[in-house]
């Protein structure tokens, strides 16, 4: 039954180009819908004020921790199930799913607890003006309480692409991102509601996707997700944090370099922090794709690591790579030539021109370098060295980006500051590599297996 089941899936035998789209394209159209929810819900908040710009860029920390703890859990996941799957080892493969959702479901209740009691305490680290404490305040607090729905889609959609299915989180992601884009207008021009409607629409958004994730997984042909299967396993956990916790450490140290950011931003104005704010928006529709890639990437090195096939890891690792410096590339070139269309789609003030134009031709300089370092960190969260990414995180955003970006800010001017991205993705880029020759000589070059 096991062979069986090994050979039905299309991650053991077809050719690896076709293969990689056939799993990465559906989940690269999602994340696209999901930028594209991004950039439209600040186009719609920034047609308020700036001040609400500035509120939603402020409360962004915290709705990125949030994220992080859903996707970095969800990834453990997702590898080590596509690992079982890849052993033929069904059973495990099934009671690693419950445990995502055990998993999903306590982390929501945590996060609950800290958006009620310390949203405020900590955007109140970073102003103390009234209004936008406020309105950061009120966003933060309905995003994170009401978060139950995010950590269920999301893994409920790393569970699918495990198995490699990869159109029906495709499908959920589309759904609760239009679903938000649709209620967006409503319930912030309409009911009035302003950045709170934002945050409602994000929220019936995530429920929207959460239940028809539910629905898709209970037909996945794989796997069968059943209630026995959720009661939680000490050893299957610890699998699934093994590369889980140090994802979701890579992933928390972008809400602690985004909150640094800002404070160093905002000493020299509000707006500055807005384009930080803007930036992040514009960054999700070219990076989004990529990492839409990697997820598709992910399962399939997984399933061929735990099935022992050399060839086909070597041969995913060098497609997607190429896919992504290919789409970086074009994001270089979009935000090198046209830099006021896009921050005109968001209100953008003379000041936040006069801010964001060299911001952007800055920092998209380190593109095409990032679409590297992610194809390589894929491997890393495929073969369970999960540290290799945290360690890479840690030294990029805080050893070096916070560093360079307060030293050229203090001696250079705002416009300096934009420079320390690429400093630090050129040091990522040189960990990257190290880590992965390590991984190659230990984890890949030993594997004995068939040719694709």
């Amino acid at each position: 039954m096991s062979l069986q089941t090994t050979e039905k899936n299309i991650m053991g035998y077809e050719r690896i180009p076709r293969l990689v789209m056939k799993i990465s394209t559906p989940l690269m159209l999602a994340m696209l819908v999901q930028a594209l929810y991004n950039i439209v819900d600040s186009i719609f908040v920034a047609m308020l004020s700036e001040t609400a710009l500035t509120a939603v860029s402020l409360a962004f920390p915290l709705q990125n921790l949030v994220i992080a703890f859903a996707i970095g859990t969800s990834v453990g996941v997702n590898s080590f199930l596509a690992r079982k799957l890849g052993e033929g080892d069904i059973e495990s493969a099934e009671k690693t799913a419950g445990n995502g959702l055990f998993l999903a479901l306590c982390t929501w209740v945590l996060f609950a607890f800290i958006g009620m009691f310390f949203a405020e305490p900590f955007l109140a680290l970073f102003t103390n003006e009234p209004e936008l404490l406020k309105q950061a305040t009120t966003y933060s607090k309905i995003v994170i309480i009401c978060s139950f729905g995010c950590f269920m889609d999301i893994m409920i959609e790393r569970i699918l692409q495990g198995t490699g299915d990869s159109i029906h989180p495709m499908i959920t992601q589309m759904v609760g991102a239009i679903t938000n884009i649709i209620l967006d207008p409503i319930f912030i021009f309409v009911f009035k509601l302003g950045v709170a409607g934002a945050a409602i629409a994000t929220v019936i958004g995530q429920i929207v996707g959460m239940i028809f994730a539910i629905y898709f997984v209970r037909k996945n042909k794989f796997i069968k997700v059943r209630i026995r299967k959720i009661r939680p396993d000490k050893k299957i956990i610890k699998s699934i944090y093994a590369v889980g916790v140090p994802t979701i450490i890579t992933n928390s140290i972008g809400t602690i370099m985004t909150s640094l950011m800002n404070s160093i931003l905002i000493a020299f104005s509000s707006t500055a922090v807005s384009v930080f704010g803007v930036y992040f928006k514009l960054n999700s529709f070219i990076f989004m794709p990529i990492f839409g890639l990697n997820s598709g990437m992910v399962p399939i090195i997984a399933y061929n690591y735990g099935a022992r096939n050399k060839d086909r890891i070597i041969k995913t690792l060098k497609f997607g790579a190429s896919i992504a410096v290919l789409l970086m590339t074009l994001g270089t070139l979009i935000f090198q030539f046209f830099p006021e269309a896009l921050l005109s789609l968001f209100s953008a003030s003379e000041e936040m021109l006069a801010i964001g134009v060299p911001a952007l031709k800055t920092i998209s300089l380190h593109f095409i370098i990032a679409a590297a370092c992610i194809s390589l960190m894929s491997t890393f969260q495929a073969t369970g060295i999960g540290f290799a990414a945290m360690t890479i995180s840690i030294v990029r955003q805080l050893v070096v980006l916070i560093p360079s970006a307060w030293l050229l800010g203090k001696f250079g001017g705002l416009h300096s500051v934009w420079y320390s991205f690429i400093f630090a993705e050129i040091t990522a880029l040189i960990l990257c590599i190290s880590f992965f020759r390590w991984v190659y000589r230990t984890k890949i070059k030993p594997l004995e297996g068939i040719n694709a």
